[in-house]
Parts: structure tokens; C-alpha cells; sequence
């Protein structure tokens, strides 16, 4: 069962490995959180009015990649002005160009005013995703804003983007760079927004079409990774780049699971194993001790007898002498050797062990036998690596087997853990009902919410992250806003923390954006 087990998550891990990848719908809504539109704005009649518009991704908090042909009529043209209109929330904001490369239809603009900071999305860089993996490209077409009877000022306020599934067809150059060929749909407006993978991470910068004509397919052309990255890392940006294998939360739980059912078995078998030891080595010290308390009780009966025998012969010598003599002392000593021998023939009859002492015997043996086990164990046995490395400094280094990343770093983690859930000496975690302890941090500057775990058991430190929209992440921060966690060293904390943070994890969805599984081991002296 354990090699089955083991062999059912090898099974997950190569097919998650290796199979094309379905488009996640909550990855997707989080990476479109920092996708917006681009408006050219422009001046009617004293009012402020759209002249075209494209859309853009954010690479950074402030900075915008979108098409080089997005901003060609602002570029010439000094009564323009962009407009960035995100996708959630009350506030827009003008930006300014940084660089624009007409060579491969890439533009990076910058935020002005610092009124206005996004949720920068991950590259996937270094995979190759393969073809037919399901893609989506997010943005604003404008055929979308017609059909739905947008006016004019509805271009300035935050709408969510508009989100079209297609497949990768592969890659080829064109027009003298790198492209990626797909299915999913865009339009006049999609240009310059993310093509993203089954992850939400950026695979390309959507860019033109190829129209179907006379009963052709349509396809579609994203300026490839090749051409962005070198791109951004030329005006000074290092972009967030994530390389692991795109991979959904259902499959890791689906190897969790098989790995804990394989633990479990082996456990079961490792009882056995010392249950089937034990039996034999009771079988063992039941023979001996059989065989010893045999010996024992029949060496004492012989000698009882022979004892009794020559108590007889001397009892009759004394009689003898009574008759034959007048010496006392002779006949005083016969009988009292007499009496001595029939006296220590009783003691040794009456001090035979029994069958009882058989039992005796076999528990001392077992005794001795694990005394000299724990005598002999190594101190590296993995109960005593647990209990001395449960506490103290730790160095958490990422499992990526275990984990789902789309967007965070994935640098080693270093924390110091007490008994009493106190992490760096100054951090409390808190103990659910179950045993957990955790800590739920909500942070004013970042729209996600981070669930951090620690199991002083396993020495394993886990990070799920939650990745939300405005409406959500404004009522996490009020929920988190009506507790204060108690301070390491007051009484009960543990508890205490883990009744405040409940209510906070209860209205988070029910599951992850990403989750980051360490490994942890005692940070070197």
C-alpha cells in the first residue's frame, strides 16, 4: 500500500508537470487587479474627452507596459495627455512616457502624481507552456464598450476587463520580432494588455490580429517574453519573473493527501514491524524463561529428593546409634544431621519457582531488552532531531513540489520559533482548536492577504496567499482592524489570537492564490 500510495503522487506530480494547464478564474481576476485601461485624452469644448483608447499591465506599482502603437497620436500630438483608468477603486491618474520601442510595439509609462499604485503582475519566464495550453487575454475592446452603451464618462471610471479564453498555437517572428500565436480573442482596445498563462502569469503583450477572411481562422499575436523582458531590463526594471511549473491548488491537496495516506501507511507498517519484533522476541524470552524456570524447578526437586534421602539415612544412623551405644554426642550430631538434611529438603521443595515465575521472567527480559535499545539509540533518530530543532533559529527553504507561486518570491525564509508560538521573539501566533498555529497579516500597502502556518512538528512554515479585489480586501482590513493581537508572553496568547483571527479567515475564499510550502532546518551557529 505505501509503494501504491507513493506511487499514485508520483503519478499527479508528472501529469501536473507535463499536461497543458486550464486557465484558473481566480488567478486570472487577481492579475487582472493590475491591468488598466489607457485613455489618450484630449480637450472638446473646455470639457476632458477620450480620444482612443488601449490598455496596459502594471510591471511595478507605478509603471505600465502597453503597445508602442497605443500612444503614437499622444506621442505626436502635445494637447494630448494619457489617462490611466484601473480596473477597481475611485482613482485614475495621468502618466508620462519612460520609453517607447515602435521595433517591437512596446511602451512603458510611469504613474504621475503618486495618487494611484497597482498590483504589479509575474512574468512566466523560463517554461515553455506548450501548445493548446489554455490562455486569456484581459483588456478593454472596444467593441465591447459599444455594444454596452458605455458613454463617454464611463471610459474614465474603473471597470473590470474584459477576459476572452483562447489556446496557444505557438511562436514565430513577425514584422522583424518575436510573437506568440493564440486564439483568444481580442479587439481594437485589447492592445497592449496581458496574454496571460493558466496561472495569471504575463506570456506576452497582446498586439494585432489577423482578421479571418472567406471562411479562415482567426488568430491572434502577443509580442513574446523574449522581446519584453530585455525590453524592461533596459530602462532599469527588473521584472518579477516566476519559472515554476504552473500547477492548481486541487492537485497539490490531491498530493497531499496521497502523501499523507503514504505516511500513514508507512506508520501502520512500522507499528507492525515493532508489534511482529515484540511478538517474537516475548516468544524468545518465553522459551528461555521456560526452559530456565524447567532447570531451575527440577535441579531443586533432585536435590530436595537426595537431601530427603540422606535426611532418611542419617535419621536411621541416629537411631542405630541409640541402640548400639551409650555416646549422646554421637547420637545428638546423627540427628541433627538428620533434621538439617529433611528441613533443607522441604526449603528447596517449597522454593521450586512455578509456572508463574515463567511470566516474571519473560516481562524483566523485555525490560532489559529496551533499556539496552535506548542505551544504544544514536541521538540523530528523528524524535530527537524534532524535539531539539522544534525551537530555536530556522532557515525555510521553498519545496516547489509542494507549492503554487504566481506571483510572490520565493526567497528562504529565517524566523526563530518558541514553544509558546512566538515567532522572532516579538511576532504571536495563534492556536486554532485544531492544534495550528498561525498568524493572518492584512497589510496596508499590498492587496493580498497572507495566512502564515508553522507545524513545530514537521518544521514546516507554509504562506497562502490570497490575492483581492477592492471590495474584499477592504472589508479583510476592516475585520482585521477590530482585534489587536496580544504580545508575546501574555497569558493565554495563543489562544486568545487564534479566537480574534477566525472571523478574518472565515470570509476568505475558500481557497488560495498561491500557496508556499519551506522545508525548515536549524540556521547555522
Amino acid at each position: 500500500m505505501r509503494v501504491l500510495s507513493l506511487l499514485v503522487a508520483l503519478i499527479l506530480a508528472c501529469s501536473s508537470a507535463f499536461s497543458p494547464v486550464a486557465a484558473d478564474a481566480g488567478d486570472v481576476a487577481a492579475a487582472a487587479r493590475g491591468v488598466v485601461r489607457v485613455v489618450l485624452v484630449g480637450q472638446e469644448g473646455g470639457q476632458v474627452v477620450p480620444v482612443t483608447h488601449g490598455t496596459g499591465f502594471a510591471v511595478t506599482a507605478n509603471r505600465i507596459v502597453t503597445n508602442a502603437h497605443v500612444l503614437r497620436e499622444a506621442l505626436q500630438d502635445d494637447s494630448l495627455r494619457i489617462g490611466v483608468v484601473p480596473s477597481q477603486g475611485e482613482k485614475s491618474a495621468y502618466a508620462r512616457v519612460i520609453a517607447v520601442s515602435p521595433r517591437n510595439d512596446l511602451a512603458l509609462i510611469e504613474i504621475t502624481g503618486g495618487t494611484l499604485r497597482l498590483p504589479p503582475l509575474a512574468l512566466a519566464g523560463g517554461q515553455d507552456p506548450g501548445a493548446m495550453s489554455e490562455v486569456v487575454a484581459v483588456g478593454y475592446p472596444m467593441n465591447v464598450d459599444l455594444a454596452q452603451g458605455l458613454s463617454i464618462g464611463d471610459i474614465f471610471r474603473a471597470q473590470p476587463p474584459v477576459k476572452s479564453r483562447g489556446f496557444l498555437s505557438g511562436e514565430r517572428p513577425s514584422r522583424q520580432f518575436d510573437t506568440i500565436l493564440h486564439t483568444a480573442p481580442i479587439a481594437r482596445g485589447n492592445s497592449g494588455g496581458p496574454l496571460l498563462d493558466g496561472c495569471g502569469r504575463v506570456l506576452g503583450v497582446n498586439s494585432f490580429s489577423a482578421q479571418a477572411g472567406d471562411g479562415g481562422a482567426e488568430f491572434f499575436f502577443a509580442v513574446s517574453l523574449r522581446e519584453l523582458i530585455p525590453f524592461l531590463r533596459s530602462q532599469g526594471i527588473e521584472p518579477q519573473i516566476n519559472s515554476l511549473t504552473c500547477r492548481s491548488i486541487e492537485e497539490l491537496n490531491a498530493e497531499e493527501r496521497a502523501r499523507f495516506e503514504a505516511a500513514q501507511e508507512a506508520s501502520r507498517e512500522r507499528i507492525a514491524q515493532r508489534q511482529e519484533a515484540l511478538r517474537i522476541a516475548r516468544e524468545e524470552a518465553r522459551m528461555a524463561a521456560q526452559m530456565e524456570v524447567i532447570a531451575e524447578r527440577e535441579n531443586r526437586v533432585a536435590m530436595a529428593l537426595l537431601l530427603l534421602l540422606g535426611g532418611i539415612a542419617a535419621g536411621g544412623a541416629a537411631y542405630y546409634l541409640h541402640r548400639i551405644t551409650a555416646d549422646r554426642a554421637k547420637v545428638i550430631g546423627a540427628g541433627t544431621l538428620a533434621a538439617a538434611a529433611v528441613i533443607s529438603a522441604g526449603l528447596l521443595w517449597a522454593t521450586r519457582p512455578g509456572l508463574a515465575a515463567i511470566e516474571d521472567r519473560v516481562a524483566a527480559a523485555l525490560a532489559a531488552q529496551s533499556a539496552s535499545s535506548d542505551r544504544n539509540r544514536t541521538p540523530n533518530t528523528p524524535s530527537s532531531v524534532q524535539s531539539a530543532t522544534s525551537e530555536g533559529a530556522l532557515i525555510c527553504t521553498l519545496v516547489p513540489e509542494r507549492s503554487r507561486v504566481t506571483a510572490s518570491r520565493t526567497d528562504d525564509v529565517a524566523l526563530e520559533w518558541s514553544a509558546d508560538g512566538c515567532v522572532n521573539g516579538r511576532t504571536q501566533y495563534g492556536r486554532s482548536n485544531q492544534g495550528d498555529w498561525s498568524r493572518v497579516f492584512v497589510p496596508e500597502d499590498e492587496d493580498a492577504v497572507a495566512v502564515n502556518s508553522f507545524d513545530p512538528e514537521a518544521r514546516t512554515f507554509r504562506t497562502e496567499r490570497y490575492l483581492l479585489g477592492a471590495d474584499a480586501m477592504a472589508a479583510a482590513r476592516e475585520a482585521r482592524s477590530q482585534y489587536i493581537p496580544p504580545i508575546c508572553g501574555v497569558s493565554d496568547a495563543a489562544r486568545l489570537l487564534g479566537e480574534q483571527q477566525s472571523a478574518l479567515i472565515a470570509q476568505l475564499p475558500d481557497r488560495p492564490n498561491e500557496r508556499l510550502v519551506y522545508a525548515c532546518s536549524p540556521a547555522s551557529p
